[in-house]
């Protein structure tokens, strides 16, 4: 179905962005809106001296995302991350080593390559390596699952986004130099070399003509398409940016085997993320049922207490609290999959694209996955409007 003869793509985010590229390299015109006056989504990343980003950090080299801008040529300078200074916090304080429950149980389920979508993955875990390395690798899921028990959810949920992200070696993490900003420029770069006709601070209320892709928020694109069943479980947590006067010593990373938490310091890799002299940290944690974000907050600080120092208050430059709900892909439950959340193709020449619908892939990669499937559906509606139109002016 097409009531337009041209694709629209509502939202400008990393997902919507390539989404209207491949659309555009398909040879279809696209019109891409955005209701901000910017591009680039929870990809953004601040333009002060303290280059914070609203969403992701690490760019995975062996992820989807990671492959669409190599494909295209639109990868900016990356930054490796250190390979010393990796601390973990385990039974209450900072250690240099990774405890040894944790330890053992890496290197027992290193080649597992799946596991199963009906049983947590506590459960999962516990019956290959025992109950206490169970909860510090679910624990140690916390920092792509956004959730405050990553041991409650789906074992092939967990275990397949923890291989990608750190069973491979050296880590396939990936910093881009400068911040987000530099790949939001380079693909909206391209879209707009691709004839991309981008609006920004272009709000949309009604469901746009078909042929038409969604990239917004499960919430933005329940609302827009009047779809309630556009939902699916994910993370919730909070999270703090800190800048921090220098001091020698600090770690780069700590791991939390204890809470689900993390904290790293992005300047580490990239000295231009803040000013001379100082470091831009993030710590994030997940809020609990029942916790409000102020508590959750409390007990991120106990983290950075013992992860800092008990100066870290007074090095402090800069700080700005985010609460991530929603905001950070779907989560699947046991018995759940990623094929069960909401699907792509909507119906009637709309398609859904974003970190929370059907499509696999660990954090942006699941967007990239969902807007080469909306893009080739569009694009196939696009055409046949195409055919049709062609055909009934053959027969006048």
């Amino acid at each position: 179905m097409a009531d337009t003869d041209e694709i629209t793509v509502v939202g400008g985010g990393v997902t919507g962005l390539a989404a209207a590229i491949i659309c555009a390299e398909g040879g279809a015109p696209v019109r891409l809106l955005e209701a901000r006056s910017r591009l680039g989504g929870r990809a953004r990343s601040d333009d002060g001296p303290y280059k914070t980003n609203f969403g992701p950090h690490a760019l995975y080299s062996n992820g989807t995302l990671h492959g669409f801008l190599a494909e295209r040529g639109l990868l900016p300078p990356l930054a490796k991350p250190p390979l010393t200074r990796v601390c973990f916090h385990a039974d209450g304080r900072r250690r240099a080593i990774p405890p040894a429950p944790f330890a053992r149980a890496v290197v027992r389920l290193w080649r597992v390559k799946q596991a199963p979508d009906d049983r947590s993955f506590r459960d999962w875990a516990g019956e290959r390596v025992g109950a206490t390395a169970a909860e510090q690798l679910s624990s140690s899921a916390g920092v792509f699952s956004f959730h405050h028990d990553p041991g409650s959810l789906s074992a092939a949920f967990v275990w397949a986004r923890w291989r990608q992200a750190f069973a491979k070696q050296p880590s396939k993490a990936r910093f881009p130099v400068g911040g987000w900003n530099a790949i939001v420029a380079g693909m909206e770069a391209a879209a707009r070399e691709r004839g991309v006709r981008i609006e920004t601070g272009a709000r949309v209320t009604t469901p746009p003509p078909a042929p038409a892709i969604v990239a917004l928020e499960l919430a933005d694109a329940r609302a827009l398409l009047g779809d309630d069943a556009l939902s699916h479980p994910g993370g919730l947590a909070v999270g703090l940016d800190l800048g921090l006067r220098r001091r020698r010593g600090d770690p780069f990373v700590v791991w939390d085997l204890d809470g689900a938490g993390w904290v790293e310091r992005y300047s580490t890799q990239d000295g231009s993320l803040a000013p001379d002299g100082e470091e831009l940290v993030q710590a994030q944690c997940g809020i609990r049922p029942g916790e409000t974000t102020e508590q959750a907050e409390a007990r991120l600080e106990t983290l950075l207490d013992r992860a800092l120092g008990d100066d870290w208050r007074a090095r402090t430059t800069f700080r700005r609290r985010t609460r991530f709900d929603d905001r950070s892909g779907a989560v699947d439950l046991p018995g759940t999959s990623w094929r069960d959340r909401p699907a792509v193709d909507r119906g009637d020449g709309r398609f859904l694209a974003g970190d929370a619908v059907a499509a696999p892939g660990l954090l942006s990669d699941a967007g990239i996955a969902s807007a080469r499937e909306a893009a080739a559906g569009a694009l196939a509606a696009w055409r046949a409007a195409q055919s049709g139109l062609r055909a009934e002016i053959s027969r006048l």
